[in-house]
């Protein structure tokens, strides 16, 4: 077995410098060093997204270009999301299934419009940090045929998450103000050549900015010098998207969960789906389209607990009788709800809101309740 990396092998997003100016705790993750929290802490980051704005380096994250006419048609073979009819400017969810109709990977879509179109290519497609080498493999080997699949491994990602981020951001380019949740547009931002997305992982309304690397310590100065915004790292990142009822992959996705068992349908837009004018033709189809029609076994569930006491991922959740109905894949004491917020895989007889269940946690029977997602309203800008 080999040795685990040290942390001189790490590699380092194109802010570690100013991270550790900042007095981050840097933490491995993914392979990079990357900031857990500042010296305010987890509570205060979080606290700070949802009232303010703060900016996360997500530089480890993915970013690659698909070129060529035949690109949108391309990807359409691997993921079962409309993407041919996606128009410029708009930005897509998306996910790669196998052939068993399990998860590869989650990931957005962009297709920029023509003022992008020479730097960004005809689809600009952001993936996860632990998954982004087999992916732009599995893009290579599928549709490298058809179109370029072209990294972009010189470009860092910046999220600005909160409900000021867009007063921040729009002082440094009025312009951001036009983009709509899921939208996406070239801007110039503090000199820099930067393309930005509405969207983001918190359940707050903000942007994700690609910059490239040489341009991104200044950028992120920038943002950080104006009064709305504060740094946060990956432990308020977490916390905040759990309360937003979104699924981190790895852990409430995985390549043995379907997009039907993980409440993912909605990303399926009907001219893909069975009877749909372009429906199938990617991984997992069969499966898919059959979960679709008869609902699977299992979905996965909001849990709410009774007691202050975080329900922690691996957590076993069982019936009154202690019968193992599942295991919890993501769990933490909720900042904003100030509850213990969790979600697990569940069997469709114990699905329904307000079902009851219980944690074993240490032996200790915790009482959880079945609840809607998200545990706080998501605040996205729709215009």
């Amino acid at each position: 077995m080999s040795a685990a990396p040290t942390a001189d092998a790490l590699l380092q997003t194109p802010l570690h410098a100013l991270h550790l100016e900042l007095g981050a705790r840097m933490v491995p993750f993914a392979g990079y060093a990357m900031p857990v929290q500042y010296p305010s802490g987890l509570m205060a980051e979080h606290k700070q997204c949802r009232e303010s704005a703060a900016l996360f380096d997500v530089s480890h994250m993915g970013q690659l270009r698909l070129i060529g006419a035949d690109a949108a048609a391309a990807l359409e073979t691997l993921v079962p999301v409309d993407v041919i009819d996606l128009a410029p400017g708009k930005q897509r969810y998306a996910f790669f299934p196998n052939e068993q109709g399990g998860l590869l990977d989650d990931l957005m879509i962009t297709r920029p419009g023509a003022d992008a179109l020479g730097d960004f290519g005809d689809l600009f497609v952001v993936v996860n940090a632990g998954c982004k080498a087999q992916d732009i493999a599995h893009l290579q080997a599928h549709i490298g045929g058809r179109c370029v699949v072209r990294p972009l491994p010189e470009r860092a990602l910046l999220a600005l998450q909160g409900p000021k981020a867009v007063d921040a951001l729009a002082r440094l380019n009025p312009g951001v103000k036009a983009l709509t949740f899921m939208t996406g547009g070239r801007f110039t931002v503090a000199g820099a050549d930067c393309f930005i997305t509405r969207s983001g992982y918190t359940g707050e309304d903000g942007f994700e900015i690609s910059v490239h690397e040489s341009q991104a310590i200044a950028l992120a100065r920038e943002l950080l010098a104006q009064p709305e915004v504060k740094a946060a790292g990956l432990g308020a990142r977490d916390t905040l998207r759990l309360e937003a009822g979104l699924c981190l992959y790895g852990h409430d996705i995985t390549t043995t969960t379907t997009p039907v068992e993980a409440a993912l349908t909605w990303a399926i837009q009907k001219v893909r789906r069975a009877g749909g004018a372009r429906a199938g033709g990617y991984p997992g189809a069969a499966v898919i389209d059959a979960q679709l029609a008869a609902g699977p076994s299992r979905k996965r569930v909001g849990l709410v607990g009774a007691e202050r006491a975080p329900v922690r991922e691996g957590a076993k959740i069982v019936d009154a009788n202690g019968q193992e109905l599942g295991v919890v894949t993501s769990g933490t004491l909720g900042p904003t709800v100030n509850t213990p917020v969790a979600m697990a895989y569940l069997p469709i007889s114990h699905t329904a809101v307000g079902t009851q269940v219980f944690a074993d946690v240490r032996g200790k029977k915790l009482p959880m309740t079945v609840a809607a997602t998200p545990f706080t309203p998501n605040r996205y800008y729709r215009g």
